[in-house]
């Protein structure tokens, strides 16, 4: 962070720019910082009231039955979260998001995406769970082999049917146009031998100004989403180059690669969750009675976490270097000035900031900062 703009950003912020970035990332930080310190307090009195334990012997004097305990269980936890996050949700849109220009979000559409979103969380999240404790309660130690069979098959068909199912819940999707956008996308498919028939724009700007494009399915499935604030900003050339970008990913392997990754971590997981759910002392150091699913899993959550950070450092550093690898394949058919164009002008009009700390980019930047995917570009 600097008050004068460095002179590897001149060219693409100017000052007026510049500040206005450097001011968005100061706020976002300290919004951050507030937010992340009232989870962490919530999560300590949580421990020294013995809140988990009380909320656990408090629903067995309803039910006993496993399933209805974790449904219950989780419900009210998410509920309590839910209340306690809304505030900091509707002050990040309409007052952080707004003041910055950002915002397109409405009252309405608002209330209806929180409501929708509490909905697919109660059926397609407790439909899992209740599975999964399911399966628990018929084969104990082994549930960990069967519950990754029923994610990955959920994981596969949420990759090929997300934007079919999911999307329109929230926004509308449109095939893009015939003319010379769509025909100019064709051209480049056919190059690179990429057969692409779906080619999609979302309605991004419901929401905000911000702009962005995603690569999503299998097969038959796979689609390109272009968002309308993408479309508005940038020539065509540069939408054919961030596309490239994307179907890099998928000639590279990066989606499938990435999918496999993610599961051996779900794997690797599940197995160590295995070996301690069913054990007395979790459930006994959150206040709890009696082992359970629901309360281990809760324990098991907390102590995995700096192992879930050692291995999320580990997939930031591949989808890095997979994202240094989808611009070069862009690159590759002579689009790396228009793709970098592209990447300056999403930068910009998304404030980013374009100065990140390097120590903090290796823990938690999952793809490059700009200038390091400028210079990777220059050098194709």
């Amino acid at each position: 962070m600097s008050v004068q703009l460095p002179d590897q950003l001149k060219g693409i912020y100017n000052e007026e720019q510049y500040a206005r970035s450097q001011e968005y990332e100061k706020v976002k930080s300290r919004f951050s910082l507030i937010t992340a310190s009232l989870s962490f307090l919530v999560i300590i009195l949580m421990f020294a009231l013995g809140g988990f334990g009380w909320l656990d012997n408090y629903l067995r004097e309803w039910t006993n039955n496993p399933i209805w305990l974790g449904l219950l269980f989780f419900g009210v936890i998410g509920l309590a979260s839910d209340i306690l996050t809304l505030p900091f949700g509707w002050y990040s849109t309409f007052v952080i998001e707004e003041r910055f220009g950002f915002n397109k979000t409405t009252v309405k559409t608002f209330i209806f995406d929180h409501i929708k979103s509490l909905l697919l969380a109660a059926v397609i999240g407790g439909g899992l769970l209740a599975l999964v404790i399911w399966i628990y309660e018929q084969t104990q130690g082994m549930f960990w082999v069967y519950t990754l069979i029923v994610i990955t098959a959920f994981s596969l068909f949420m990759t090929m049917f997300y934007s079919t199912l999911i999307v329109p819940l929230f926004n509308k999707q449109k095939p893009l146009k015939d003319g010379e956008l769509r025909n100019a996308i064709q051209r480049f498919s056919e190059r690179a031998g990429f057969k692409l028939d779906n080619i999609f724009v979302i309605d991004g700007s419901k929401r905000s100004t911000k702009a962005n494009a995603y690569f999503t399915g299998f097969g038959a499935k796979k689609r390109i989403v272009l968002y309308d604030t993408l479309m508005d900003e940038m020539e065509n050339e540069e939408i054919v180059a961030v596309l490239a970008h994307e179907i890099g990913h998928y000639k590279k392997k990066h989606i499938v690669s990435g999918l496999l990754l993610s599961l051996l971590n779900t794997a690797v997981m599940l197995y160590i969750f295995s070996l301690v759910v069913g054990r007395p002392e979790p459930a006994l150091a959150l206040g709890a009675h009696q082992a359970s699913f629901h309360v281990g899993l809760v324990a098991f959550g907390i102590l995995y976490t700096p192992l879930s950070f050692l291995i999320g450092m580990g997939m930031n550093v591949f989808s890095r270097k997979n994202e240094y690898q989808a611009d070069s394949f862009a690159a590759s058919y002579g689009l790396a000035e228009a793709l970098g164009n592209s990447l300056k002008k999403l930068s910009v009009k998304n404030l980013s900031n374009l100065t990140p700390h390097k120590a903090y980019v290796f823990f938690h930047y999952s793809h490059p900062p700009l200038l390091a995917r400028l210079k990777n570009l220059k050098n194709q």
